[in-house]
């Protein structure tokens, strides 16, 4: 008995060495893939392509006052133009 007991025990010990190793190698490889997702995606974001800047509002003779503030309004809306830059040509518009 004394010897299937031994033969047990080294079992265990092997066993929990075995699971020791894999998880710290688990560990290891998760760590690694998540500074490269981190690296792939500061790169990504590097390389995207700014958003095109809307065209300044020049004053058509065609168009009347009101239509322009309303697509300066719309612009403004989406997030195209600054509150700044809203005002700077609201301005311009009414001459004030």
């Amino acid at each position: 008995m004394p010897g299937l007991l031994r033969g047990m025990a080294k079992t265990a010990a092997v066993v929990g060495t075995a699971t020791a190793t894999r998880n710290a190698v688990n560990r290891r490889q998760a760590d690694k893939n998540a500074a490269a997702n981190a690296q792939a995606m500061d790169t990504a974001n590097a390389q995207q392509v700014p958003a095109p800047q809307a065209p300044p509002v020049s004053a058509a003779p065609q168009e009347d006052v009101i239509t322009q503030l309303e697509r300066l309004g719309a612009l403004k809306a989406q997030g195209l133009i600054t509150e700044q830059e809203y005002a700077a040509q609201k301005a311009k518009l009414l001459g004030t």
